[in-house]
């Protein structure tokens, strides 16, 4: 199954998204990221913690979902709030689109033991929602069972 994560600058939510579902996706879930206005750069703390975590950071930059073109998704999952709002290019086309809103530990200016703690945090909910597609196996459907599955899963607790 094929996944875009989408948030709107494309340097931390979506990447880190990006590169814990390919990790721990198993083969069964390839993920991509974008932003409708990169910055250009992966933010810092992105690749020390996910380094930190053992997940490869080898490839991640910062990419418009124009870039994606003729990549077509299977799921398409807005991690912003401000991505969420906009509309998605036309090549997405039949994709399926949901929002699952994380927190921005990006947006933190704190202590380095508080940003440590909120990149932490949004790690585990993302690896946490990562196993739950897996064991839902979302990867075995497709229309509108797909589509009712990942509602379900958005809608639950982390």
């Amino acid at each position: 199954m094929k996944i875009l994560y989408i948030c709107t600058h494309n340097r931390c939510r979506s990447i880190l998204s990006e590169a814990i579902t390919n990790a721990f996706g198993e083969g069964r879930l390839e993920a991509r990221s974008a932003g409708s206005q990169p910055s250009g750069a992966v933010h810092p703390l992105s690749l020390k913690y996910l380094d930190a975590h053992g997940i490869s950071t080898e490839g991640l930059h910062s990419k418009s979902w124009d870039d994606l073109e003729g990549w077509v998704p299977d799921v398409v999952i807005t991690v912003c709030d401000s991505a969420a709002a906009e509309a998605c290019p036309i090549w997405l086309g039949d994709s399926f689109k949901m929002h699952w809103g994380l927190s921005d530990p990006s947006k933190l200016e704190g202590s380095d033991e508080e940003n440590a703690r909120a990149f932490q945090q949004t790690i585990r909910v993302i690896k946490d929602r990562v196993e739950r597609m897996l064991e839902a196996q979302v990867d075995r459907e497709h229309g509108s069972a797909l589509l009712a599955l990942m509602n379900e899963l958005a809608s639950e607790e982390v």
